[in-house]
């Protein structure tokens, strides 16, 4: 049986956020059950990280704007002969649905950056070992509270990112859906093409190849090198078959 892996690489800086708020927000809700210290700071790490992208730029505006763009290029579908339009108004719907939704949002992470225990935690990440029981006691006795409690509070934290879930799914799913894989071929280890206007390129390898993508490019053109993953006895075939989707 052949395993396929699924590698992504962004070709712009407003993609590269999206993916990095997508990972988080997927570990976020992975272990939103917080049982330990393990899990707790697995939780308050990612939680640290996604305030740090919150950061950069403006992060709302860019997904307003996505979710608008995917409504135009909606809108043009629904009188092509054939498509169903049905459909694609409920798609629109729910694109208005969503930027109506992140419009009313507070700021983003709001919530999270003036929860007590969140700044505390986050303060003590950066120091090798700094969240154990003495420097954190706070988070000590929390983590003693009935389970219940925790993932009351857990759930309160997740709720108030949904606005930013819910949209940034919907445009990520529209982006993934709008490439269509096709076979390639690259020549000893390296494969390049335009991408003139896409936001994503998408490959699918198998896992018996044992090699990886390399992938560099904006949003005109793009190079993909395949190294392996055994550096010292991996090899790259002369002519190397994958499939390669532009979002």
């Amino acid at each position: 049986m052949t395993t396929t892996v699924l590698f992504e690489h962004p070709l712009n800086e407003k993609m590269r956020t999206w993916l990095r708020i997508e990972f988080l927000l997927q570990q976020l809700h992975h272990c939103r059950v917080i049982r330990d210290h393990l899990t707790a700071l697995t939780f308050f790490r990612n939680v640290a990280d996604l305030l740090d992208v919150f950061e950069r730029g403006e992060l709302r505006t860019e997904i307003i704007k996505e979710l608008d763009r995917q409504q135009q290029k909606l809108q043009a579908w629904i009188d092509v002969p054939g498509v169903d339009s049905q459909v694609v108004s409920a798609l629109i719907d729910k694109l208005k649905q969503q930027h109506a939704s992140l419009m009313a949002a507070p700021r983003m992470g709001q919530q999270l950056r003036e929860d007590r225990l969140i700044g505390l935690v986050r303060q003590r990440l950066s120091i090798p070992g700094g969240c154990c029981s003495f420097d954190l006691p706070t988070l000590h006795i929390w983590l003693h509270l009935a389970q219940e409690s925790r993932d009351n509070q857990a759930e309160r934290w997740l709720t108030s990112l949904e606005p930013l879930h819910d949209a940034l799914t919907l445009v990520l799913d529209l982006i993934r859906q709008s490439g269509v894989f096709h076979h390639q071929s690259s020549l000893n280890g390296f494969y390049q093409d335009n991408a003139e206007g896409a936001d994503l390129l998408r490959l699918k390898l198998t896992l018996e190849d044992a090699l990886y993508p390399q992938v560099s490019g904006h949003k005109s053109r793009y190079a993909i090198r395949f190294m392996p993953l055994d550096n010292e006895r991996g090899e790259v075939p002369p002519r190397l078959d994958f499939e390669l989707a532009c979002c």
